[in-house]
C-alpha cells in the first residue's frame, strides 16, 4: 500500500530547506534573492534566533521550483557555493515527493503502532511505511490487513545483538526514519548510532518525570494531578533523547493504575503522530540537545 501519490502533475516542484548557523544581518535576504534569480517562489518562511547578537539563526523554509529549473544535485550545489559557504550554514534541501522511508517497531501494546498505520493509509502521514518489525508475533495479523510487512525478531536473553544485527538487515535502504510505537526493548549504542536523530519513541511519561519502567504506577505511587506523554529522539541516554512534542492531561485520586494507563494511552498516540508528521515535514532541527520545532 502506498499512502501518497508521488505524482507530481503540477508545473512546479516543492522543496524545502532547512538552514542552522551563526546569526548575522542578510542571511534572509541572500536566500531569498538566490531563490528569486533561479525562479523560485517562496510559500513559507519560519525563522528563530536565540540572540540577534551572537546568537545562532534557525530557518525552515518552504519553495516551489518550476520543473524546467535545474537537476537538485546542481541545485544544491549552487546553493552551497552562494549562500551556504558563505555563511557557513548547516543546511539540508529536501523535495516532499521523494516520500521518507518509515519502519515502525512495537511489541506487545497496539495503539500507537495501528494510530500511525490508520493515519498513513488516510494519506496523513507523507511517508512510506517498509515494515513492522516486532519482537513477538501478536500484533501480525492486525499488521498484514495495512498491507505492510510484519517481521518477527525475538529477543532473547543475552542474545540482543544478533538480534539487532537481523533488524539491521531488515532495516538495510528501508529506513530514513525509525518509529518505536511502544517497543518494550532498549535499543544499543551501536544500533541508535546508525540513525542519529531518525529514531522517534513515545515514552508514557511527561519527561524528563518517570524515566523508565512502569512509568504510570509512578505517578500513582506520587499522586500526580497530571500524567502525560513524550515523543523524543532516541539517544544513548535512556529517555534523554531530545524532546519533540508533549502533552499532558489531569487525573485524580481516584484514577487506578489501569485508568491512567488507559487515559495515557490516547495521548501516547497523538503525541507520537505529531512528531512523526513533523520530522517527515522537515520541521525540526536539533542542535545542542534540544530542538527548534517549526510546527
Amino acid at each position: 500500500m502506498s499512502s501518497t501519490d508521488t505524482t507530481d502533475s503540477s508545473p512546479q516542484r516543492t522543496a524545502r530547506l532547512l538552514v542552522r548557523c551563526s546569526d548575522k544581518p542578510g542571511i534572509v535576504a541572500t536566500i531569498s534573492n538566490f531563490l528569486y534569480n533561479h525562479g523560485a517562489n517562496i510559500t513559507a518562511l519560519d525563522q528563530h534566533s536565540t540572540d540577534p547578537t551572537g546568537g545562532t539563526f534557525f530557518m525552515r523554509l518552504e519553495f516551489q521550483l518550476p520543473h524546467a529549473e535545474l537537476p537538485p544535485s546542481v541545485f544544491d550545489r549552487s546553493f552551497k557555493r552562494a549562500v551556504a559557504d558563505r555563511y557557513d550554514m548547516d543546511w539540508r534541501i529536501s523535495y516532499p515527493a521523494d516520500l521518507k522511508k518509515v519502519a515502525l517497531l512495537v511489541s506487545k501494546y497496539d495503539h500507537a503502532l495501528l494510530e500511525l498505520l490508520w493515519r498513513w493509509s488516510r494519506d496523513e502521514l507523507p511517508a512510506e511505511v517498509t515494515c513492522v518489525i516486532s519482537n513477538h508475533p501478536d500484533l501480525r495479523e492486525s499488521v498484514e490487513r495495512f498491507d505492510v510487512p510484519y517481521h518477527h525478531v525475538p529477543v532473547e536473553k543475552g542474545r540482543k545483538a544478533e538480534a539487532e544485527a537481523k533488524m539491521l538487515e531488515i532495516l538495510k535502504e528501508q529506513a530514513d526514519l525509525i518509529v518505536l510505537a511502544r517497543y518494550m526493548q532498549i535499543l544499543t549504542g551501536d544500533f541508535v548510532e546508525r540513525y542519529t536523530n531518525r529514531i522517534i519513541n513515545i515514552h508514557h511519561s511527561f519527561l524528563p518525570a518517570f524515566v523508565g519502567a512502569g512509568p504510570y504506577r509512578q505517578a500513582a505511587t506520587r499522586g500526580v494531578k497530571r500524567i502525560g506523554a513524550t515523543a523524543h529522539y532516541v539517544t544513548e541516554e535512556l529517555d534523554g533523547g531530545p524532546i519533540i512534542e508533549q502533552d499532558v492531561i489531569r487525573v485524580t485520586h481516584r484514577d487506578s493504575v489501569r485508568d491512567l494507563k488507559e487515559r495515557g494511552g490516547s495521548i501516547e498516540r497523538d503525541v507520537l503522530a505529531r512528531a512523526v508528521k513533523w520530522h517527515l515535514e522537515d520541521r525540526i532541527i536539533v542542535h545542542q540537545g534540544t530542538t527548534v520545532v517549526f510546527a
